[in-house]
């Protein structure tokens, strides 16, 4: 497989209208290893945060590309379907909360799921990734629970 990379030109030309529009993007980016669609979806900010799972926190645009570019230069083709989604939607921040499901194209099953979160703010050219953080799930996703009666107040 090849690694596809080209100068970071994008931005304005590549606007995400909705969150969903730039989730979608980021999950066909990866699927394809392409590190310059990947990049497109990230906000051009010194404080985006990306976790993949078990590694390190990554803060800022130029250690994410480059974990992405260690990632996809592996060569293993990879197929993510998400499900368990949970959606928050402000006038300026969502958050979605996923389970990622990941397998070889052809492969049956998945293989161990991923929780991850993802953070979209919008900017000036739409809604950018600012915040990705991926853990493992376990051997199987947890199944949503519902709202507990009780609420809490921190702090």
């Amino acid at each position: 497989m090849t690694v596809r990379f080209m100068p970071e030109k994008r931005r304005k030309d590549q606007m995400f209208p909705t969150p969903d529009e730039a989730e979608a993007a980021f999950y066909d980016a990866f699927e394809r290893s392409d590190v310059s669609a990947m990049m497109a979806v990230w906000a051009a900010d010194d404080d985006i945060v990306c976790v993949h799972p078990q590694g390190p926190r990554l803060v800022g645009f130029e250690a994410i590309r480059e974990s992405w570019m260690q990632i996809f230069a592996s060569g293993t083709a990879i197929r993510i379907r998400t499900t368990d989604a949970r959606r928050y939607m402000g006038s300026t921040m969502a958050v979605h909360a996923v389970v990622e499901m990941l397998s070889a194209p052809g492969e049956q099953g998945a293989s161990a799921p991923v929780c991850a979160t993802n953070v979209y703010v919008l900017t000036e050219n739409g809604w950018r990734m600012t915040v990705h953080h991926a853990s493992p799930a376990g051997e199987a996703p947890q199944a949503v629970r519902d709202v507990p009666t009780e609420t809490h107040t921190l702090h």
